[in-house]
């Protein structure tokens, strides 16, 4: 064996998410229950998503564990303000990769690779495991041995194999051929795994793979190949039985491939995926049939990743858990505004001029905003910059710029905005500007002024979604 990272790129592998217990049918929402029992599964309203951060100029580094809750598996709010809720303690401190698993007794183990930051010459046999009742207190952390190679252990995830009555964990390395494979272990604990198996191994790299068990007696695993993500189905979980059958999706080289069903209709998939460190953009495709294997594109305005996440895994919780995690971690203090008509740009602050630029970029404080009560009219609001906490947008000669607030009912009514209905789409946000009340922001080749607005394009440019 060898620790040569996979070939296709100096950061091999990463995470996915939904490989889970027996599935069960949910007469409320249509959706599959995949892990701990029908009682509690059949209660699943609202998602939890596991990730570390980065971001291109690493300023946003950070390999701890960070959580972020959804209702509907598309838009996400950070939690505990984006920093980690548990961070490791042993082998490189770092993680990667986490992965989120709920067990057959209804309590949580999160998995996730031993590497703190891009030093791919580590080498680590052991995974980081925590236990969780809840996922707001991490107990009982924990290295687990996955064998004795000379080669890395990447990209763990768990599922639960009832045939064998036990827990499957599969992660990527390296075989004895020299090319990256899907390993398997067997636990029934999480302290002590099994003899390491090949599970998947079609004859060329293969990273990250991602289960869903049990879709109408199909499971289904899907990793990285050549830059893309593709299927394999097997009617059982035993090792080698899986084949390729998909239609490879990509946006300009993805990873980390990470399955989750929709709860609020009994056929919608989405596939998420991640381009490779540093950028971090999430992209993301649906289907009405994981059988079909065939995938569409979602448009970006659908769905907003966690500022700065990486490698996600993906959970479905309950309605309890969903608000118990919020009322442990607390929403962000900040949002950020992400343009209806070019929803891969956000609004931001650049040489303290106000523009619209592409995700992901550093500083990213440049696009954290406090939204505050109106300088002018406290009904209206104001964009505090989190990063220049002196300065606010104001418009000046009708052009948007980050300037110090200087105290004057001039400064004030320039600075201030009334919140309204979207627009292009009312459940999105314009904003109207105090003193200019027939002008609205907008963007106008990226950079943001205030506008008479009338025309659909000018209504799009004039439209934006509040998120974090």
């Amino acid at each position: 064996m060898n620790a040569t990272p996979h070939p296709e790129h100096p950061r091999p592998s990463r995470r996915s998410f939904l490989g889970m217990a027996a599935t069960v049918p949910l007469a409320a929402t249509g959706a599959l229950a995949l892990g701990a029992g029908t009682a509690r599964a059949a209660t699943n309203s609202a998602y939890v998503m596991c990730y570390f951060t980065e971001s291109p100029d690493m300023l946003a580094a950070n390999y701890g564990l960070h959580l972020a809750v959804s209702p509907d598996g598309l838009q996400w709010t950070p939690l505990n303000q984006n920093a980690p809720v548990a961070t490791p303690t042993a082998g490189s401190t770092g993680l990667r990769d986490p992965f989120i698993l709920r067990k057959q007794d209804g309590t949580f183990v999160v998995l996730a690779t031993d590497l703190k930051g891009t030093d791919w010459t580590y080498v680590s046999q052991y995974i980081h495991v925590w236990d969780s009742t809840d996922l707001r207190t991490f107990t009982g952390y924990r290295r687990m041995k996955l064998h004795d190679m000379d080669t890395h252990s990447w990209a763990p995830e768990a599922y639960w194999d009832a045939s064998r009555g036990t827990y499957g964990v599969i992660y990527s390395a390296v075989n004895s051929s020299g090319h990256n494979v899907i390993m398997v272990n067997y636990t029934s604990d999480f302290v002590t795994a099994g003899s390491p198996q090949v599970f998947f191994d079609p004859g060329y790299d293969v990273i990250d793979g991602d289960l869903a068990v049990g879709v109408n007696g199909v499971n289904y695993l899907y990793f990285k190949k050549n830059s893309t993500l593709v299927g394999a189905r097997s009617t059982s979980l035993d090792p080698g039985s899986f084949t390729e059958f998909s239609t490879a999706v990509s946006h300009n080289g993805t990873e980390a491939p990470t399955l989750v069903k929709s709860l609020a209709s009994s056929s919608t998939w989405y596939l998420w995926g991640d381009t490779w460190s540093p950028n971090g953009v999430f992209y993301a495709w649906q289907t009405s049939s994981l059988a079909a294997g065939t995938w569409t594109a979602l448009d970006q305005k659908i769905y907003t990743q966690p500022l700065n996440s990486k490698h996600c895994g993906i959970q479905p919780i309950t309605s309890t858990e969903y608000n118990n995690l919020l009322a442990k971690w607390g929403t962000p203090a900040w949002n950020r505004l992400k343009s209806y008509n070019y929803p891969a740009r956000y609004v931001r602050h650049s040489n303290f001029v106000g523009r619209i630029d592409e995700y992901a970029f550093d500083p990213y404080t440049d696009s954290q905003w406090k939204l505050v009560p109106g300088l002018a009219d406290s009904s209206g609001v104001s964009f505090q910059s989190v990063n220049y906490p002196t300065r606010y947008l104001r418009h000046y000669n009708y052009a948007l710029q980050l300037d110090v607030n200087d105290g004057t009912s001039t400064f004030a009514a320039d600075a201030t905005f009334y919140k309204t209905a979207g627009l292009a789409d009312s459940s999105w946000s314009s904003f109207r500007s105090y003193n200019n009340p027939t002008r609205y922001i907008r963007h106008s080749d990226f950079v943001l002024r205030i506008d008479p607005i009338s025309t659909t394009t000018e209504k799009q440019d004039a439209t934006f979604y509040v998120g974090y």
